[in-house]
């Protein structure tokens, strides 16, 4: 049986007392895996996620990472212990040179092992040498994506948790994304990622789940699902029967 890495179970969050947005949500994420969070607007995906990285605060439930309770973890310790984040939005310091950005992202590694690690993320994302002077706000949105996510690989985190990689990004960039995503996971870094892109997000998963309301409703291998009927109900708001007829409820 696969280990698993990150186990959320009956988590609920939110950002005010007595209103949650995460009503209960489980999840299992095994070693080497990229497992997706899909669902429709407002299903609390985003939160749910956060909620795990420490940034939105959780009234119940917990969430172990290799074993260990970090349901109550500020999210500043939680690269220590093994949990990288790459937000949607504000995941670099634009006015920061690339170099510069991967050896603030540096905190915790041993001085000695900074250089080699740099070198190791430039060898990873060969797009970043050729800017590595330049302002990270300068960068193309593919091209920040990456820094934002070799950032979060420099310190050698057993998950690497993304929320909405492909927002915003033009198809080229959409399909790079991806495909260094799929590249991580071949190095055998764990996944999880959250993405309103489905049909890319599932051609690179091992498994998904569906969020709806904030509560898990629908799991299954990533492959499979693009074509079931229960995710074109939860997701794409159509009726079982009604699914590849291309009819809406």
């Amino acid at each position: 049986m696969s280990e698993i890495v990150l186990d959320v179970r009956d988590l609920e969050a939110g950002y005010e007392p007595g209103v949650p947005i995460v009503r209960g949500a489980s999840i299992t994420v095994k070693k080497g895996e990229i497992v997706v969070v899909l669902g429709p607007n407002g299903a609390g995906k985003s939160s749910f996620i956060k909620a795990i990285a420490g940034l939105v605060p959780i009234t119940g439930g917990t969430v172990f990472l290799d074993g260990k309770d970090i349901t109550a973890a500020p999210a500043h310790t939680m690269v220590r212990l093994g949990l990288a984040f790459v937000p949607q939005t504000e995941n670099i310091f634009q006015l920061m040179s690339v170099e510069d950005n991967l050896r603030v992202a540096c905190g915790i590694l041993e001085r000695r092992e900074i250089p080699a690690r740099i070198e190791e993320m430039y060898a990873a994302f060969p797009d970043l040498v050729r800017q590595r002077r330049t302002a990270a706000g300068n960068l193309s949105g593919g091209q920040r994506q990456m820094l934002a996510v070799a950032r979060a690989l420099i310190v050698h985190p057993k998950v690497l948790v993304l929320d909405e990689p492909s927002a915003g990004l033009s198809p080229k960039f959409v399909s790079m994304v991806f495909e260094m995503l799929a590249n991580i996971r071949k190095s055998g870094v764990t996944i999880l990622l959250v993405e309103q892109n489905a049909k890319a997000a599932l051609a690179i998963g091992d498994r998904a789940y569906v969020l709806v309301e904030g509560k898990d409703r629908h799991q299954g291998i990533a492959s499979e699902l693009w074509n079931d009927p229960v995710v074109a109900e939860l997701y794409l708001g159509q009726r079982p029967s009604q699914a590849g007829k291309g009819g809406t409820a």
